[in-house]
């Protein structure tokens, strides 16, 4: 049985900058084949964009973007920028999605990710005691007349990991 300090992945663990974790998602098999790219992790981690064009292996039998391809384009990207910003006295992951296809989405298709202080300060504010938070975060997938194709919302888990001088 692995250890809780592997659990989350030793990835996490390591520091990339912004400018190598973008490089690095790019080079992920899972975006190169979806034909997605990481066009900007901002050099604090408060924001990302990504795109992806549409192509014969992310199209479905409708001539519209996969819908897996879409809701992948925006899975790692709020824990991400979260995770960054706390840093590693916090266990923070995925802990649900939905996705609301509102338009066939053809072509190039987009998303951007914010993170602000106010954001970060709730967060610190709502697990300074070691509670357990899972706010809802919300993008939207826009093609490139700037219509919405999608409404992705996603449930993040985040809790304080104890503190050494709290630990019983």
């Amino acid at each position: 049985m692995s250890s809780p300090k592997l659990r989350q992945g030793f990835l996490r663990n390591v520091e990339f900058s912004a400018r190598t974790t973008r490089i690095l998602m790019n080079a992920w098999p899972p975006f190169v084949g979806a034909g997605i790219r990481v066009e900007h992790i901002g050099a604090d981690f408060r924001d990302a964009r990504v795109r992806m064009h549409q192509r014969l292996l992310n199209t479905n039998i409708f001539g519209t973007h996969f819908g897996g391809s879409l809701f992948a384009m925006t899975d790692p990207f709020f824990a991400l920028l979260i995770l960054r910003n706390l840093g590693r006295d916090y266990v923070v992951w995925d802990s649900a999605a939905h996705i609301d296809f509102k338009l066939p989405a053809r072509g190039t298709v987009h998303a951007t990710f914010c993170i602000d202080d106010a954001i970060l300060n709730d967060i610190r504010s709502r697990t300074d005691g070691g509670d357990k938070y899972e706010p809802v975060f919300q993008t939207d997938i826009l093609d490139t007349r700037g219509d919405v194709v999608a409404t992705v919302s996603k449930t993040i888990y985040i809790r304080r990991k104890p503190r050494p001088d709290t630990a019983p």
